[in-house]
Parts: C-alpha cells; structure tokens; sequence
C-alpha cells in the first residue's frame, strides 16, 4: 500500500486548461465561472484536496489573463502555444513539463469536468503502485477521467496524442493494462462543452 507522503512525492496532478471554448462562442473554458471563481482554480483545488502534492496546469487561450485572474498558489503553470491544435498538444506539453521533476506518474484531469471532485480523483490516485501503473476513472464500467500515467507511459502517450484525441489511441492500445476504478458513485463526468452545459456551473 502506497502511503500519501510517497503519492505526493511519486504522482504529479496534470491539469489540461488551454481549450478556447470554441463551441462557447471563444470563452476560454479556464475562466468560466463557478462558484465565484474561475474554472480553473477549482480544478486545481480538486487535485490538491484529493492529495496531490504537486499540481502542473496547461494554459493556452488567454493565458495571461489566466494567470491574471485565476489563485492558482505553487501550481507550477504550463504554456502551449499550440493550443488551438487541441488537447494532445495540451497533454504532450504538459508531460514534457513534469521530465526530470522526479514523478514517476501523471494524473491527467480536465478542467471543464467540475462534477468530477475531490473524491473520484483520490480513488484514482489511490490506486497508483509505480511508474507501470495505468489506472482509470470508470463511470458505469465506462472509461473516462481522470487517468493516471505511470511515467514508463508517459514517451507512447506523447507519441499518440494528437488533435483533439488527447490519449485515446494509446488508451485504446493498451486496454488490457488499464485498472479501472469505478466512481460513478461519487461523480458525473460532464463536460461543459456547449451554452446547454453551462447551467452544470453554479
């Protein structure tokens, strides 16, 4: 059993934050609002309340104004200035930005998923054992987020990730290593994607 100062110490939070909200009429999803503040910040909160120790955020719309905005504390911020290519530029700069920090996973959140909370990422987390682990929220034996990558993943995830995918080629590869943890129990995994899904936000 792998106890929480070595979680800490081992698995890095990897919060992917630079979508533009292209369906949202160009409203950078980090900087919707909820709960008084921006997205973001919430996101980053539920990987520190769920127990990671250390917490790399993509940026790319606004950024700026992100950086602005947003109470992010020691979060160490990431900019990809491919953003507008999609989320696998987003997953791959954020990989490249936790090499040689000395984590030995990534647990990769997305921040426009706030019913996904403290509780489901801390299952997630709990079930890291090294740097082979690949581990998945599960929703109703449905695969979603967050995931954790072991870094022994990490150079075949970046190698994959492409446009808006993300990693769902490498996923979908390496189905037979994937532990799923259920978590519909705890969670919903909407996004907010469209004008429809912002009454999710309070």
């Amino acid at each position: 059993m792998t106890d929480n100062r070595q979680l800490q110490r081992d698995v890095a939070g990897l919060l992917l934050a630079a979508g533009g909200g292209r369906r949202l009429g160009g409203r950078p999803k980090a900087l919707l609002p909820h709960r008084g503040r921006p997205l973001v910040e919430h996101a980053a909160g539920v990987l520190r309340a769920a127990g990671c120790g250390r917490i790399h955020v993509v940026l790319g719309a606004a950024a700026d104004e992100v950086r602005d905005r947003a109470e992010l504390g020691d979060c160490v911020l990431v900019d990809n200035p491919d953003w507008a290519e999609g989320m696998g530029s987003s997953l791959r700069a954020g990989l490249a930005s936790l090499m040689g920090t000395g984590a030995r996973a990534a647990l990769v959140s997305l921040v426009d998923q706030p019913g996904i909370g403290p509780a489901a990422v801390a299952r997630v987390l709990g079930a890291y054992a090294d740097e082979k682990s690949l581990v998945s929220a599960a929703y109703d034996g449905v695969r979603g987020h967050p995931v954790l990558f072991g870094a022994a993943h990490w150079a075949g995830v970046a190698g994959t990730a492409t446009g808006d995918r993300g990693a769902r080629a490498y996923l979908k590869a390496h189905e037979a290593e994937i532990r799923l943890v259920e978590c519909a129990d705890v969670a919903e995994p909407y996004d907010i994607d469209t004008e429809a899904d912002l009454g999710h936000l309070e």
